[in-house]
């Protein structure tokens, strides 16, 4: 996140030794120099307004110790992306991903879903902590109601990420948890339901967006959340809340609340292009992104991703899976007789949508082409690092900027923003919503778009110009079509993981085999292009609908903490 601002932003204090041990002395009264006392923070303007902006950040974008103590605010670009928990990707290196996709996580076995629990909890008691301390602060009180906006959308993010992932939550309101506290009161550990859960959340960005303004200027930092993010955040939510697997909402209301966000009459379609799009700091189109300086370590999107005759690592390697569902340029299915799909040149006049987010054999690459064939191929397991060499037969193109070098890849990264929410997202929220709720044409009241014309908003973007939707569609087929245009248009940015769940369709799309190519060149420079199943065993269960409670959090509460059905 380009955090444009004087103070040192190190202010790292950890939770339950917040309010316990940070005042504490030692024999020699000597101060600790690795953390910030809560004295400074509770008076100090400067260092409280730096503890804030740290709940955006925490330590680090993943928490690599798994245990909790670095609750960054998302996952971003790391090493194993979410993508590779779907049928989007595999990871090519395993980093316990590839347990999820054979449904062998268990509460005791979670990869790395095991810290979203811990980390959650941990930052919404920090920003109890800071709400709390708010109104002592000296400061102005329009200061003090952004501040506390803020604070609020951080906190529901993460019970969004609760949410998302468990269901029903423990609400813990204001409270701030002390190591001196009960803790086998019973009422520390009741779950709500999933409605009383959204219901809350949603309050909560109500409030929030109240207190926030349209546009970061005068003076305040790039990249915290305006009231759009927190519109956009209770769009998400209410869209879940209404669909099959939550069962927790109207469609009504997931169509008034993408309505808020479009009325707002600020965001709209990047016009430079898709796949600039994710290398572009501050469009029109991102409604809240992490925004990375220079001197900000984090992974490197090139070398962890990249094919491995450029000395890539191939990382998130795209699965056949997804590759066969991107359409003809024409909008038609590559399974239509009509479409023009020639399977011996299968990625000609595909929608461009696939260019932009795949690298496949013959796809221009850093001046070259990408080499996936055998035999030969500088980019197959015949080329050089061949342990790095994909095993679906495509690389990672989306969010890849071709000027950055694939070596170091430790230290100072690409500047790349992680977006979190979009105009396009909305609008697909949107349009879903109002199909369900209405139909493919019929335009809602207070809206100037229906479920059809916001689908084609995003079609028609420059660079892409699909086809549009046509007129008449059954609400049937409209479905059809949002999740497609979902499919291929967030692809890799975390939503297909949530999708197929909250739709309830993921024993379908998650049981099917990981997908893969062999690329053969034949003497005459023809290919032939053979499926291959990428990894073996991967399995969905009912019971993987939700993600199971850490053990170790079911018995740090005595037990009393309800666990999952199935786990």
């Amino acid at each position: 996140m380009k955090l444009q601002y004087k103070t040192p932003l190190y202010v790292m204090i950890c939770g339950a030794m917040l309010s316990i041990t940070a005042c504490k002395k030692d024999l020699l009264n000597v101060q600790a120099t690795d953390r910030i006392s809560t004295v400074a923070v509770e008076t100090d303007t400067a260092v409280f307004e730096a503890f804030v902006a740290n709940r955006y950040i925490g330590a680090r974008l993943q928490d690599k110790e798994g245990d909790g103590s670095n609750p960054g605010f998302g996952r971003g670009f790391e090493y194993s992306m979410w993508s590779s928990l779907t049928d989007e990707s595999i990871y090519n290196n395993d980093d316990a991903t590839w347990l999820i996709q054979r449904g062998q996580l268990a509460p005791e076995n979670l990869g790395g879903a095991g810290v979203l629990w811990a980390r959650s909890y941990r930052s919404i008691r920090e920003c109890n902590y800071a709400l709390g301390i708010l109104p002592k602060i000296t400061m102005s009180a329009p200061r003090k109601t952004r501040l506390e906006g803020e604070l609020k959308f951080i906190r529901a993010f993460r019970y969004q990420d609760l949410i998302r992932n468990y269901g029903g939550v423990v609400l813990v309101g204001d409270k701030v948890s002390e190591l001196t506290d009960n803790l086998q009161d019973p009422s520390l550990f009741k779950r709500a339901s999933i409605k009383e859960s959204i219901d809350y959340v949603v309050a909560q960005l109500d409030d929030a967006a109240s207190k926030l303004p349209v546009n970061n200027d005068g003076g305040w930092l790039l990249g915290r959340a305006t009231k759009g993010a927190a519109l956009a955040l209770k769009s998400r939510l209410t869209l879940y809340a209404a669909s099959p697997l939550y069962a927790a909402g109207t469609w009504a209301d997931a169509v008034t609340a993408a309505q808020a966000v479009i009325s707002l009459n600020k965001y709209g379609i990047y016009t430079g292009g898709y796949g600039n799009l994710f290398l572009t700091n501050e469009t029109n189109e991102a409604i809240f992104e992490r925004l990375y300086t220079k001197n900000a370590n984090h992974t490197h999107l090139e070398i962890a991703n990249g094919p491995n005759g450029y000395g890539g690592w191939a990382g998130n390697s795209p699965l056949q899976n997804l590759v066969d569902d991107y359409e003809m340029d024409n909008g038609k299915a590559i399974t239509d007789p009509a479409s023009g799909y020639d399977p011996t040149h299968p990625y000609d006049h595909r929608d461009p949508r696939f260019a932009a987010t795949v690298l496949y054999n013959g796809a221009l690459y850093r001046g070259q082409t990408v080499d996936s064939y055998i035999p030969g191929g500088k980019d197959s397991k015949d080329g050089p690092d061949n342990w790095n060499t994909t095993k679906t037969g495509y690389y990672l193109k989306k969010f890849m900027n071709d000027a950055y070098p694939l070596q170091n890849p430790w230290g100072n990264a690409g500047f790349q923003p992680w977006i979190y929410f979009r105009y396009a997202e909305i609008l697909l929220n949107f349009a879903e919503a109002a199909n369900e709720a209405y139909g493919p044409d019929v335009i809602p009241s207070g809206s100037s778009l229906s479920a059809r014309t916001a689908i084609n908003l995003i079609r028609s973007r420059p660079s892409v110009n699909m086809p549009d939707l046509a007129v008449g569609m059954s609400q049937s087929q409209m479905r059809d079509a949002v999740r497609y245009e979902r499919r291929v248009e967030l692809a890799f940015e975390e939503h297909r993981f949530y999708d197929v769940r909250r739709w309830k369709i993921a024993d379908v799309t998650e049981n099917k085999p990981a997908g893969g190519v062999i690329i053969t060149k034949n003497a005459n420079g023809s290919f032939v292009y053979t499926p291959k199943v990428a990894l073996d065993g991967r399995m969905f269960a009912t019971k993987h609908y939700w993600l199971p409670i850490p053990r170790a959090e079911i018995q740090a509460s005595g037990n009393q903490l309800q666990q999952n059905p199935g786990y």
